[in-house]
């Protein structure tokens, strides 16, 4: 698969055309096609390394499309071409691991942008593999090596055994040493009066000719007889003896042995002489040293790494993690991944890692993580098997990269898009709704029935109360609205902003309780920005008591040393804590299709503006509260100040 090669898939000839020849300025070979049926036939043929995709074309659509490409070539980049009416299904192909998504007219900066993006992508899934590749074939080798030197320290073991058979070749020296020059080990005999009277020839092209010296002087720190060698023990005790030791050579090196002594008695039974065999340990000595060394190394790499890794096993056991995943989220070897990593209590749906211990298949997919210090991360995350020396998968390796960064870019180019994208067919129904409310008030006006009028006014600053509420969060999304505050009898404002959630949730049947003391003194605010934050918290709790009976909206307020804190809460569904992490993060929503992920975010921006906070507490089928805290002066710089 070659990544300079790309593949155009639009059902508009012009788009195919002039999209066409602006990849090839940038420097990719490129084959288009017309539907989805058609590119993969192109696709099996030519084996692109990218695919551009139009979401909505004839015989086969985007997203088949994609799907399509990613049974074929999961390490393929597919990127989706939308217009802004195709948003939701633009966001959809994500979930399906397209790359990225642009919206038409294309411009050659986002075009370059998200070239580069897909590029990144697939150069991290290389990296993965390679490393995961070169790890597994390291340890294999090592581990062969050492099982070979072991097997050869087995067989000197055996050799102790028999010698004692070897002794009546000892008697005779030219027999015996025959006998030694066979053997790949050290061997030496050793007298009664510590005096070494034959080697094989082994022995001497390391050490030199040794007959007739004491036997202690073979060995680097032994200086008389009084420090025991292996040899003298024997003697002294009668067994044999097993004990790591340094011998020097000729050449004054020292050499790490492994001696084994045996006794060999005359025909009296009094030991006589020692056998010494001595197997060199250098090599096992130089492959350990490697192998240790290579060890702290991957090691190394493994903690330093800017990314969150961890080994799981197959229940999901986190058997080991790097630094910087112990940093965020604590000592976590033992526990689930699900519950260190995600705060859940249960497996997450389509578990990367389950998928890959199953199949043996490298995969990645996006998600949003709480650390313990409270921040969210965007992470780009991919699963890859680990096998043992059998070929067996028994853990695989889980890496994390954070892309907060690349998607608040990508958030600040496209959200304004998808804003007015999902907000058109609500500001269209509102038009509808300003006619209906004029016609109704001319009508009224012309046949002076009072009771019209007053209806039709009622439509009418409901419906300007709405696109007001929109164009706001539009411009405080935007950054282009600075606050304008001022300061304000926060009893009185918090008493209007509740009138306006009783309403709201006495059309849904929802009991509203208010507690607002006269006493709250003056806040410094922008009324307007703070009160649609507040009633969208008012709005959602009415939303989450939707389904209950005996649903029930409570807002409240009273001072503390911190400032005016203001509590909203609901006896409706509640949250769990993944929900909980992720409510303020924007096109984030539990309503499905009913809400747009962005109210929240806004209002969340809202607070802070205002230099506030907001905490949080919730859990499934027990009701949320919210908690906001608002200093006596607005804006960052204060509530940062006074930290």
């Amino acid at each position: 698969m070659d990544f300079k090669r790309l593949l155009l898939v639009d059902d508009e000839e012009g788009v195919r055309r002039f999209l066409g020849l602006s990849l090839m300025d940038l420097g990719y070979e490129v084959e288009t096609a017309a539907n989805g049926k058609e590119a993969l036939e192109v696709f099996d043929a030519f084996k692109p390394g990218i695919v551009f995709t139009d979401i909505k074309m004839p015989v086969m659509d985007g997203i088949d499309l994609l799907k399509a490409i990613k049974e074929r070539s999961p390490d393929t980049e597919v990127v989706m071409i939308t217009g802004h009416g195709d948003m939701d299904l633009a966001i959809e192909s994500l979930k399906f691991d397209a790359s990225d998504f642009i919206t038409k007219p294309i411009n050659n900066d986002v075009l370059e942008v998200s070239l580069e993006r897909a590029r990144e992508r697939y150069s991290m899934k290389l990296q993965l593999r390679e490393y995961t590749e070169n790890l597994e074939k390291l340890v294999e080798e090592k581990t062969d090596r050492i099982v070979e030197l072991e097997r050869q320290n087995a067989a000197c073991q055996v050799v102790q055994g028999l010698s004692s058979a070897l002794s009546d070749a000892a008697q005779e020296a030219d027999t015996g040493y025959g006998v030694f020059n066979e053997l790949p080990c050290l061997v030496s005999i050793h007298n009664r009066y510590l005096e070494i009277v034959a080697h094989n020839r082994l022995f001497e092209e390391r050490l030199g000719n040794q007959v007739g010296n004491n036997s202690f002087d073979i060995y680097s720190d032994r200086t008389s007889p009084g420090n025991a060698c292996p040899v003298q023990r024997t003697f002294e005790t009668g067994k044999g003896q097993r004990s790591k030791e340094n011998f020097l050579s000729k050449d004054g090196d020292e050499i790490p042995v492994t001696v084994y002594t045996a006794p060999l008695p005359n025909k009296d039974g009094e030991i006589e002489l020692v056998l010494d065999i001595s197997v060199d340990m250098t090599e096992l000595k130089r492959l350990q040293d490697e192998l240790y060394t290579t060890q702290y190394k991957y090691q190394r790499l493994f903690d330093e790494a800017p990314c969150y890794i961890t080994v799981q096993d197959a229940d999901l056991n986190i058997v080991e993690a790097n630094r910087l995943f112990k940093q965020d989220f604590g000592e976590v070897e033992g526990h689930f991944c699900f519950e260190a990593y995600k705060h859940r209590s249960e497996p997450c749906e389509g578990c990367l890692v389950d998928k890959t211990l199953l199949d043996g298949e490298s995969r990645q997919q996006e998600t949003v993580v709480t650390t313990l210090s409270g921040e969210q991360k965007h992470m780009l995350v991919q699963a890859a098997p680990l096998h043992d020396a059998s070929g067996r998968i028994f853990q695989a390796m889980e890496l994390s990269t954070d892309i907060t960064e690349i998607r608040r870019l990508q958030d600040h180019l496209t959200s304004l898009g998808i804003m007015l994208g999902s907000m058109s067919h609500g500001v269209k129904g509102m038009l509808t709704s300003l006619d209906g409310g004029i016609y109704r008030l001319e009508s009224g006006l012309k046949k002076g029935d009072e009771e019209r009028v007053a209806a039709a006014t009622r439509t009418l600053k409901a419906m300007i109360g709405r696109v007001k509420k929109m164009v706001l969060d539009i411009l405080y999304y935007a950054k282009s609205r600075e606050l304008e505050t001022e300061a304000v009898d926060a009893s009185a404002f918090l008493r209007d902003t509740a009138d306006i959630g009783a309403a709201r949730a006495a059309s849904g049947k929802i009991e509203f309780v208010r507690d607002i003391p006269d006493d709250l003194g003056t806040i410094q605010a922008d009324t307007a920005a703070l009160s649609a934050a507040l009633v969208n918290f008012l709005e959602n709790g009415v939303d989450a008591c939707e389904a209950r009976k005996d649903g029930r909206l409570a807002l409240s307020a009273r001072r503390d040393e911190t400032g005016l804190v203001i509590t909203i809460s609901d006896n409706g569904m509640g949250m769990d804590r993944e929900t909980r992490d992720k409510i303020f993060t924007l096109f984030f929503s539990s309503k499905g299709k009913r809400g747009t992920g962005i109210g929240l975010f806004i209002s969340n921006q809202t607070i802070e503006q205002h230099g506030g906070a907001i905490r949080v507490e919730s859990a499934p089928h027990e009701g949320s509260t919210f908690i906001i805290t608002l200093p006596d002066r607005a804006g960052k710089q204060e509530a940062g100040a006074g930290k």
